[in-house]
C-alpha cells in the first residue's frame, strides 16, 4: 500500500486511522504567533513574512482568504504548491506537497523562491531538522529567522485579522469580535467536528461503521446550518465572521468533490437552499473568490489518494457558478 505507515518516514492524512478504521487527525506542530509588539519574537513586520499555501487545501484556503479579505496581500506574500502530491526525497516513498519547476507548469503553482525547496517537507526540515511530523499546508514562514512560525491555520487566521492592523488596507474588518467570540468558538466546534473535518472523516474511514457515524454527523450539522440560515444572513447573525470562512472552504469544495470522493452524497449542497446561497453570498465577498481555484482542488483530491481513486480519473462536473445571484440580502447586514 502506497500509504502505509513506516517507522521513521514521515506520513500522510491518509495513515491516519485508529484501530477501528476511523480518521484521527492529529495537531498541528509549530504554534508560534506573530505578535503586534514590535518587541516579540516575531513582530507583525510588512515583507517579513511568507504564507506558502495550497489552493486545494481548505485550511490553507482560511488562511489565503483572510490574507485576502484584510488587505494584507501586499504586506505578506504567498505562493501556491503543486495540486497533486508528488514524492518529496528519493530516499523514501512519502508522498506530500511539491513545488512546479516552472511558473508555466501548473497554473496557478509556482517554484519556491524564497528558499529554493523542492516541497514543502524541506521546509519543515529547514526549520526542524529533527522533526517527525506530517508535513501539512498551511506554512507561515518568517523570512528574517527562516522557520516556521506556525502550521495551524485557526490561529493563522486570528493572527491576520488584528496584529497586522496597523499596515493592513482593511484594518477595520474584525472577523472575530469581542462580543461575538463565545458564539464564534461554540460555533466552530460543531462546524470543524461535524462538517470541516466530518467530510474527512467520511472520506478516509476504512471501515462501514466509523462511516456511518461521520455521515451521520455530518448531515446533522448541514441540517443545522440550513435551519439557522433560514432566519439571518450568516452563521453568527447579520455580520460576516470567521465562522463563516472556516464553514465556507469545507461548502465550496462539497459537491465538487466532497459528494463524489468522500462519498457524502445523501444529499448536495445544491438541495440545501439556504445553504447553497449562503455559499454564493461569502464567495461574492470581495477578495474571496480569488482564493477558490476550482481545478487544482479537482486535481489534488482525485489525484493524490490513490486508495480511494486508483486510477486518478477526475470527474466532469458539477461546475457550479458561485459567482451567480443568490438571494441572500433579503437579510438585513
Amino acid at each position: 500500500m502506497l500509504f502505509q505507515v513506516i517507522v521513521g518516514m514521515a506520513r500522510s492524512a491518509l495513515d491516519e486511522m485508529s484501530d477501528s478504521g476511523a480518521f484521527m487527525r492529529t495537531a498541528s506542530t509549530f504554534r508560534n504567533f506573530i505578535s503586534r509588539d514590535p518587541n516579540s519574537q516575531f513582530p507583525a513586520e510588512s515583507g517579513r513574512y511568507h504564507l506558502y499555501i495550497s489552493y486545494a487545501c481548505p485550511w490553507a484556503s482560511r488562511c489565503l482568504a483572510y490574507l485576502k479579505i484584510k488587505g494584507l496581500d501586499k504586506a505578506i506574500s504567498f505562493s501556491s504548491v503543486k495540486p497533486i502530491w508528488g514524492r518529496t526525497k528519493e530516499l523514501d516513498e512519502h508522498m506530500g506537497w511539491v513545488f512546479p519547476d516552472s511558473k508555466t507548469e501548473v497554473p496557478g503553482s509556482e517554484p519556491d523562491h524564497l528558499n529554493g525547496a523542492k516541497s514543502i517537507r524541506e521546509l519543515y526540515e529547514i526549520a526542524s531538522t529533527n522533526y517527525t511530523g506530517k508535513y501539512t499546508v498551511p506554512v507561515l514562514w518568517d523570512k528574517k529567522l527562516k522557520t516556521i512560525v506556525s502550521n495551524e491555520s485557526s490561529e493563522i487566521i486570528r493572527m491576520f485579522n488584528t496584529e497586522f492592523n496597523s499596515i493592513a488596507e482593511n484594518p477595520t474588518l474584525d472577523l472575530y469580535p469581542t462580543h461575538l467570540q463565545a458564539q464564534i468558538d461554540e460555533t466552530n466546534e460543531w462546524i470543524y467536528n461535524g462538517i470541516n473535518n466530518g467530510v474527512y472523516k467520511c472520506g478516509f474511514a476504512r471501515m462501514q461503521g466509523p462511516y456511518d457515524e461521520a455521515a451521520k454527523l455530518l448531515y446533522e450539522a448541514l441540517d443545522k446550518c440550513e435551519n439557522i440560515l433560514s432566519k439571518q444572513r450568516y452563521i453568527c447573525g447579520n455580520t460576516v465572521t470567521e465562522a463563516d470562512i472556516r464553514l465556507f472552504v469545507t461548502l465550496i469544495r462539497f459537491d465538487e468533490v466532497y459528494a463524489v470522493h468522500f462519498k457524502c452524497n445523501k444529499k448536495l449542497l445544491r438541495e440545501y437552499p439556504n445553504l447553497f446561497n449562503y455559499t454564493k453570498d461569502i464567495f461574492q465577498i470581495p477578495g474571496i473568490s480569488s482564493t477558490v481555484h476550482m481545478e487544482q482542488i479537482k486535481l489534488h483530491y482525485y489525484g493524490s489518494h490513490p486508495t480511494i481513486n486508483p486510477f486518478g480519473i477526475v470527474p466532469l462536473g458539477p461546475n457550479i457558478d458561485y459567482a451567480a445571484s443568490h438571494d441572500r440580502h433579503r437579510f438585513s447586514a
